[in-house]
Order: structure tokens, then sequence, then C-alpha cells
């Protein structure tokens, strides 16, 4: 389904909406609440068939098939993601985010797994070293949630940071992934960082006709605790185990937390960099117009 039939079937709801139920302020905010939920699953699309591909397989998948349970979900991850520019369901601009970040993501999956931050402890054969290649895939459904999101909410910003100065923040968070093992760990400068970049900053989206608002340091913080929650089911799932998992699963540290704030801020600023490019391409185009009209 696209942008203009998801909206134009939005419309069609609330239409029906308004007939069931006294038009009012009440009406209107439970129909927006309704809209919101339902952009937002929408926008998660990727991320949540990855997580049910995940649970589903823990589950059910045969111990003896012939084909390990990683391999089957990096087949299917990548039939889920050719189904979604099949479906037009995302732009070839966006993929190529989600490309990058499942690079970036790889890259770093990599070196963290060779250093023991986690293991993935069933076997495949569709790997890079410790790394089975469905790994990718879960940043990317990162990437694919932000592109999304961004063009189901029409998002606008007022006092938006400079990129130059937000792509430095990000290359600062790659780093740091890597130096902290042995090197000073400065998370907590890049999380200051990121509150002065980000929170004087304000998001405007719209869930149904009114645009509404709210700093975007708030708003990313709340994408990063969803993610939070999204690894615990994955680790439930033995999708991959931190140290202290491999025997009995507990709950992913709170550290966790702000560790996929700062990794989120990585794709932010990829699908950032695309609207910029866009605008760019967008006023020059209208300067040139202007320029042929006699």
């Amino acid at each position: 389904m696209s942008l203009a039939a998801l909206e134009a079937r939005l419309s069609a709801y609330k239409r029906l909406w308004r007939r069931a139920f006294v038009k009012g302020p009440l009406t209107r905010f439970v129909f927006e609440f309704i809209a919101f939920g339902i952009k937002q699953g929408w926008a998660c699309l990727f991320g949540a068939l990855m997580l049910l591909l995940l649970l589903g397989s823990f589950l059910v998948y045969p111990a003896d098939a012939p084909l390990a349970r990683y391999d089957f979900i990096t087949v299917c991850a990548l039939a889920i993601q050719i189904a979604m520019l099949g479906l037009k369901l995302e732009t070839w601009e966006e993929a190529g985010v989600i490309l990058a970040f499942h690079l970036v993501g790889t890259v770093m999956e990599l070196y963290k797994t060779h250093m023991g931050s986690w293991i993935y402890p069933e076997a495949s054969v569709l790997r890079i070293g410790d790394v089975p290649l469905f790994s990718g895939f879960m940043y990317a459904c990162v990437g694919s949630y932000i592109a999304r999101v961004w063009r189901l909410f029409h998002f606008e910003f007022d006092r938006f940071p400079p990129l130059w100065a937000q792509g430095l923040l990000a290359l600062g968070v790659y780093i740091n992934f890597f130096t902290h093992h042995f090197m000073l760990d400065v998370r907590w400068g890049l999380f200051f960082v990121s509150a002065l970049l980000y929170l004087p900053c304000v998001i405007w989206f719209r869930p149904d006709q009114a645009r509404r608002c709210m700093p975007l340091g708030i708003g990313l913080f709340l994408v990063a605790l969803f993610i939070w929650f999204a690894e615990n089911i994955a680790t439930y799932a033995n999708a991959w185990r931190y140290p202290g998992q491999d025997q009995t699963w507990h709950w992913v540290s709170l550290n966790k937390l702000g560790a996929w704030y700062l990794l989120m801020i990585i794709s932010f600023v990829l699908v950032a960099a695309i609207h910029d490019t866009r605008l760019r391409l967008s006023l020059k185009t209208r300067h040139n117009d202007k320029r042929r009209q006699p």
C-alpha cells in the first residue's frame, strides 16, 4: 500500500467514524490516536515482520531441518526486503539508506562478536566469521523504520541541526563503538552533544490532518526505547545472546538502551542526508524554472 493509498483509506475510515459517533473534540482525538497507531505500525512493517520471524522460528522451526534456522531467517529476511521494494512499500532511495546501515551494522557485528560483546549461539552456513548474515537485517529494520516514518508523518523541523554537525556526531558514535574497548569510552560526551543538537529542535508530524510537535530528542529516545523492548524479544528467541544470557535468559541491560539511542543517530543522519539532498534539488529546480519564465 502506497502512502497516498494509506491516507485515502484513513480518510474513508474517518468519514465512517464521524457518522458513527457525534463529531467533537473527543471523537477527533480518538481517531487521531488510532491513525497515529496505524501509521506507526505501517512504518514498523519490516521490523515487525523480522521480529515475528525470529520469535516464530524459535518456537516452531524443526531442530532437525536441513536448513539451519539462522539461514532460514536470512533467506526470509531477504525475501521480505525484495517484496517491500517490489510492492513499492519502500523507495529505492530508502533501500539505499537501509543497505548502508546494513553494511555499517555488519562491520560492527564482526568486531563486536570478536571482542565477545555478544554471540550467535546457533550454527549456520550463511555467515561471515561468527556473524550470520541475518544480523545486518536487524540494523536494516531501524533504517527502514526511520525512512518510512519520516515519509508517512510528513516530518518538518524547527531549528534542525546543521547536517555537518549531525554527521560528525554520527561518525563519533560509530568510532566509539569500536574504540571504547581499548580507549576512553566517550559515550556520555556523545549523549551531551546529541542533547545540544536535538533537544532545541522541534519535530512536526501529522498523524491525521492536524500538525503536532515534540522535541526531537525525546522522539529519538522513545524510538530507542521500543528498539530495546524488541531486542529483549529477539534475545529471548535466541537470535543472539549477551554474556550472562547463555544459561538463563534475562532482560537486556538498560545500558543497551543508550547504545541503541546512539546507534539510531547514525540511521537518522543517513535519512536526513537523503531528505536534505531532495530539498536542495527541489529548490534548484524551482530556481531554474523561475529563471526560464519570461
